[in-house]
């Protein structure tokens, strides 16, 4: 089957846009993932944005491997705050079996005074 030109261009467009529109499909996934994860690590979300500059996104990484995160310094300031005050361990310290204290004991049926 011979080809013309407009075949062949006709084809090329169409691979062209398909591979621009799942190219697309997939940058706006990772900006959305990238977002999800510097969030919940406690850092701005939009600095999932910087993961689309090609050096400085090397550099965000290597920050987010090695520096402390937002999210960890808060939990260790409640760990702090949770030791300092009274009665607040961390970890917190239970009752071993045998040291719990004993529960009340209700009357039983027939022991109430009658009226």
């Amino acid at each position: 089957m011979p080809y013309n030109n407009s075949t062949v261009a006709a084809y090329s467009a169409g691979v062209l846009l398909f591979s621009l529109f799942a190219g697309l499909i997939g940058l706006i996934f990772a900006i959305v993932i990238y977002w999800k994860i510097f969030s919940k690590a406690g850092y701005s979300g939009a600095r999932s944005l910087l993961m689309l500059i090609p050096v400085v996104n090397l550099i965000i990484i290597i920050m987010f491997a090695f520096s402390e995160w937002p999210i960890h310094r808060e939990l260790n300031q409640l760990r702090q705050m949770a030791g300092a005050r009274p009665g607040g361990q961390y970890p917190p310290q239970y009752p071993q079996p045998g040291q719990y204290p004993q529960p009340p004991q209700y009357p039983q049926s027939g022991q109430y005074p009658q009226q």
